[in-house]
């Protein structure tokens, strides 16, 4: 008999109820496979942080049960939190620090050697393009950079999952391609990957699986190609040669923004490739197009309530 891989991550019945009554998460349970890119959605105050929070020993539990890579967070904390890798929202180095004494210094809370510590640290940042500011204090470096040195430092003990919390905030859109590009690099070097982010475009182009939390409850929990599955609806953006042959009446819900521009809103039913089709047989060139909202977010304010 093939043996059970071990989840990286195993959540059951997890509670948390502050001294003040007030309750953070209600009865979650979710399980993060070996090797994963998971996404952890959710509105300001449904719950992610403080079930990172958990996670990382930061927050104590109220209930429930956690395991990490086999080791119960409970029974075996040091064993546990040695295969986690924590990148927080908010930048906690030293700022005076130069980016090399940084990640020499967090390898020294996990008992590295120097000699090792350093080579660890100097192959981190050549890989998340920091050694020509090895020596610069962190203060100096730009958001985006800053972002990357946290990575790296969360990466000094060889974790074998990374948890990410919002690792893109603030940061302009082609330093987070440049972020994604490095998170799927690291993913697929066999690294297990959590991150939770406001950014629905990026949950929908890095993550394999999502959850999505609200009001300390775990509401969808899905691969997302299934979740997007669920969408009765998409709305385009067709950047055409001309719009001017589009017959009165169509098998096709089309809307003119202008000479060049359509929109199509398809059922559930309809794909847009047959639609092109449609508009080609019109005398209609569509030469570029793009979702008018991100497919994922539709998602999510459909299944969010209010808060």
């Amino acid at each position: 008999m093939k043996n059970k891989k071990i989840p990286a991550i195993e959540i059951k019945n997890l509670h948390k109820t502050y001294p003040d009554g007030m309750v953070a998460v209600k009865d979650i349970s979710l399980t993060v496979q070996t090797g994963e890119f998971f996404g952890l959605l959710g509105p300001n105050g449904a719950g992610k942080s403080t079930t990172i929070g958990i996670l990382s020993s930061l927050i104590n539990k109220s209930s429930g049960h956690i395991s990490i890579c086999g080791h119960n967070l409970e029974t075996h904390r040091i064993e546990a939190k040695q295969c986690l890798g924590i990148v927080p929202q908010e930048f906690n180095f030293n700022i005076f620090e130069p980016c090399l004494q940084i990640l020499i210094n967090q390898a020294g809370y996990y008992g590295i050697p120097r000699k090792e510590a350093r080579k660890r640290a100097e192959n981190l940042l050549k890989k998340m393009e920091l050694w020509d500011r090895r020596n610069t204090p962190s203060r100096a470096l730009s958001g985006g950079l800053k972002r990357r040195l946290m990575i790296a430092r969360a990466l000094i003990n060889n974790p074998r999952i990374l948890i990410l919390d919002e690792p893109t905030a603030g940061v302009d859109i082609q330093l987070r391609r440049s972020m994604w590009k490095l998170l799927t690099q690291l993913n697929k070097e066999g690294l297990t990957i959590i991150l939770t982010t406001h950014y629905l475009e990026e949950a929908e182009a890095l993550c394999k699986h999502i959850a999505i939390i609200n009001k300390g409850k775990i509401i969808a929990h899905d691969r997302t190609l299934k979740l997007l599955e669920n969408l009765q609806t998409e709305t385009y953006i067709l950047y055409c040669n001309q719009t001017d042959s589009l017959p009165e009446k169509t098998p096709y819900a089309f809307k003119k923004s202008d000479e060049n521009t359509l929109e199509i809103t398809l059922k559930s039913d309809q794909n847009l490739s047959n639609a092109l089709v449609y508009l080609k047989e019109n005398d209609i060139i569509v030469l570029r197009n793009k979702n008018k909202t991100n497919r994922l977010e539709e998602i999510f304010v459909n299944l969010v309530e209010p808060v």
